[in-house]
């Protein structure tokens, strides 16, 4: 676990940094320096890229990871790697040509509720390629065990980009209309910026030449395109129906929520960035002795982590909307709940999803990506128009809980190993029982002075408690070597 543990714990630093600053953009000066309608239309954008991101870049980014350490030349490697580059270019040429003839067509569907949508249709299409190519160039540095480089990026600079627009329109530099163009600009500039820095870390000769296992590779992309479109529609697929159910307004108020529950999944998203690649590989020798290792210490180590944001965001909530000072975003305190505990069932995933994707049996992430994106689109459509924004936030944790619970039972029954131990258990009941004993009781102070204090006690009291508990041998190491508890 030495350079998982390493970069693992770089990346959540440069995660937890970047969701401060997002946390100040979208918190702070989304709600208060750009209108609610730019607010709620720029995350519409963004989220509707993410659901097309994977068929434009034919799943290349999953496949670099999968396939690379496979190859055992450099030839080989490099054929590779500039065929990843290649193969997004047979979808993104005719795909543009199609949504350029139908434009009309299109935009006047994704703006039936919200006409306000239609000039800014065709940025979608743009922001997507850019994150698309993004992603592939990411994966690169990947599979060469570099993932902090890209990380920062990714997290910090389009966020510290973002702060600056933003403020650049409260002093009147910037239209509103004109920051959402300036945002598209700062992911293509994010994207070079990666992809200059993978071909510093591994630049590969020009060989158009199709790897030999060309076919494995395409028969591999069409199963993730569709399983990583299922996968963005899970998490993006609320922020693009509700401006088809309610005012985009909406949007905003629902991201806000949403925003502060994805801190829980900070861990998640750090640990992955090293510990993808490592799966691939151990899988790819059949070694699943290491595999089952990782799966176990993966699981736990996040639920350590993700249970203490859970404790924090949730028992602090009240001083936090205090803090936005803007009542009507108050719509949105529930959905905090309701995705924070969605979050805590991915991590108890741990590495779960990674072993499917790299596993003989990937064709079933396929199959069970796809159930979930019809369920959770199923399941907006009826709950939104029953609860409103509410809904969408529980449609996305039931889908979350019944799917996770189907992937541990099946990597189960396939392979033979599971993430769970008595420590679970008991961390779960250390998780809940906190959150059980501090959700009413609130100081009435300042609600900054509030927050400060009752983080202070639930911090001292869950690191104790994981401490003496002996729930997880590295988790201990870090809080006895970085916080000197014994």
């Amino acid at each position: 676990m030495g350079i998982v543990l390493k970069q693992s714990f770089v990346n959540t630093a440069i995660l937890f940094l970047g969701f401060v600053i997002g946390g100040v953009n979208v918190l702070f000066l989304y709600t208060h320096f750009l209108q609610e309608n730019y607010f709620g239309l720029i995350t519409f954008l963004l989220s509707t890229a993410n659901i097309i991101l994977p068929l434009l870049v034919f799943g290349m980014q999953h496949t670099v990871i999968k396939y690379y350490s496979s190859y055992k030349t450099k030839i080989e490697k490099d054929s590779f790697l500039i065929t990843t580059l290649l193969i997004p270019l047979i979808v993104i040429i005719p795909f543009g040509l199609v949504g350029t003839y139908f434009y009309e067509t299109i935009s006047n569907w994704l703006s039936v509720e919200n006409p306000f949508i239609k000039k800014y249709t065709g940025l979608i299409f743009i922001i997507a390629i850019f994150m698309g190519y993004f992603e592939v160039f990411y994966s690169w540095t990947k599979v060469q065990f570099n993932s902090i480089f890209g990380n920062f990026i990714k997290e910090i600079f389009a966020r510290v980009c973002v702060s600056l627009l933003l403020v650049a329109v409260y002093i009147g530099w910037l239209t509103n209309e004109q920051f959402i163009y300036a945002v598209v600009v700062v992911y293509g500039i994010r994207t070079l910026i990666m992809k200059i820095y993978a071909l510093y870390i591994y630049k590969p000769k020009l060989i158009f030449k199709f790897p030999s296992n060309i076919k494995k590779i395409i028969n591999f992309s069409l199963y993730i395109i569709v399983a990583g479109s299922a996968a963005g529609i899970l998490l993006e697929i609320d922020k693009f129906m509700i401006p088809q159910m309610e005012q985009i307004a909406q949007v905003a108020y629902y991201s806000v929520g949403i925003y502060i529950a994805s801190v829980i999944a900070i861990p998640t998203r750090a640990m992955q960035q090293i510990t993808s690649p490592i799966t691939a590989k151990y899988m790819n020798e059949h070694n699943l002795v290491e595999v089952e290792k990782l799966y176990k210490k993966t699981s736990i180590n996040l639920l350590v982590i993700g249970g203490l944001f859970f404790l924090l965001i949730n028992l602090n909530i009240t001083d936090l909307y205090q803090i936005i000072d803007k009542p009507q975003f108050t719509k949105g305190i529930w959905i905090v709940l309701i995705i924070s505990i969605a979050k805590l069932m991915e991590l108890a995933l741990g590495i779960g999803n990674a072993i499917l994707v790299n596993s003989k049996y990937y064709k079933i992430f396929f199959y069970l990506s796809l159930a979930m994106a019809i369920s959770v689109i199923i399941l907006n459509k009826w709950l939104i128009n029953a609860i409103g924004i509410n809904g969408a936030a529980l449609a996305t944790l039931i889908v979350v809980i019944v799917y996770s619970i189907y992937k541990i039972v099946y990597i189960k029954s396939k392979l033979r190993i599971q993430p769970f131990s008595l420590e679970t258990i008991k961390l779960l009941l250390i998780i809940f029982g906190m959150f059980a004993l501090f959700y009413f009781w609130n100081f009435s102070f300042n609600p900054l002075i509030n927050i400060a204090l009752k983080s202070l006690i639930v911090v001292v009291l869950y690191l104790i408690l994981v401490k003496k508990t002996n729930i997880s041998k590295d988790i201990n190491d870090l809080i006895s070597r970085y916080l000197f508890v014994k």
